[in-house]
């Protein structure tokens, strides 16, 4: 299979300042971030792309959905919009593309935040991965649509906001899931140990104790691990923290972006 050529991403932009760029996950687009993106954009430039294959994004041939494609594709929107450095977001997988730019590109990257991520797919989480691929081949997109729903979200928030499981429906129903599901299969390669302790950009993790996809435990690593990464925990708080905790989320982000941002560029 010849290499996937570059995808122009589709990006939202709201508001003007210190540039943040938030980045979704499997089976997300730029509305995965809820009210988050309008909350910071009050003091801050956002943008909030659709990765490649997702949303009104397109997906070149020949697309793996490999790391490497899609920090490509968020490095040449950067240098579209003239931004040299970022603050760099990353929601569940998309919280491995933002270590995978960080580590890569150090220079176009001011720090990293973490939403309900890791600095590698684990076993239980490729399980997650593989089970959602398995569900949706072998069971259809009902029982594919349920079992996200379970993954994604604390029970007792999902079964009060069942407005949101019809939106999640509503999106993904009559939508193109091959990106989907190719990320879901790249993921399993994803592993940072032994290259993060060296990692130049500041580290802020936010992270809700119920997930049911990336393990809480995953916080206190990468504090150990990187000097100096600060942890913002949640209770009662699934996977999908912008969308339940979306206050919450943009007051920790904003606090973070603003603290480094007073400190010196080294």
């Amino acid at each position: 299979m010849a290499p996937a050529t570059s995808a122009e991403l589709y990006v939202r932009r709201e508001g003007a300042g210190t540039p943040i760029v938030l980045l979704h996950g499997i089976a997300g687009d730029h509305t995965m971030w809820g009210l988050v993106p309008h909350d910071l954009a009050k003091d801050h430039l956002v943008l909030v792309p659709d990765l490649r294959g997702h949303g009104k994004s397109p997906l070149p041939p020949g697309t793996t959905m490999g790391f490497a494609e899609l920090a490509g594709d968020v490095l040449a929107m950067l240098d579209r919009e003239g931004i040299d450095r970022a603050h760099l977001v990353g929601l569940s997988a998309g919280g491995f593309l933002a270590l995978t730019i960080a580590l890569a590109h150090p220079e176009r990257v001011r720090t990293v935040t973490l939403v309900s991520s890791a600095g590698i797919c684990d076993r239980h989480t490729r399980s997650i991965g593989e089970r959602w691929v398995t569900t949706f081949r072998e069971e259809g997109f009902d029982a594919f649509l349920l079992r996200l729903l379970k993954d994604l979200y604390y029970p007792d928030w999902i079964e009060a906001h069942m407005e949101v499981a019809d939106r999640v429906r509503e999106r993904l129903e009559h939508a193109d899931l091959t990106a989907t599901l190719a990320w879901c299969e790249s993921i399993r390669a994803f592993d940072t140990r032994g290259r993060l302790a060296g990692m130049e950009a500041p580290l802020f993790v936010i992270q809700g104790m119920d997930d049911q996809v990336i393990d809480p435990s995953h916080a206190r690593l990468l504090r150990q691990t990187i000097q100096g990464t600060e942890v913002r925990l949640l209770a009662q708080t699934g996977h999908m923290v912008p969308v339940e905790r979306p206050t919450e989320t943009a007051e920790a982000i904003r606090g973070w972006v603003s603290r480094r941002d007073a400190a010196p560029v080294v």
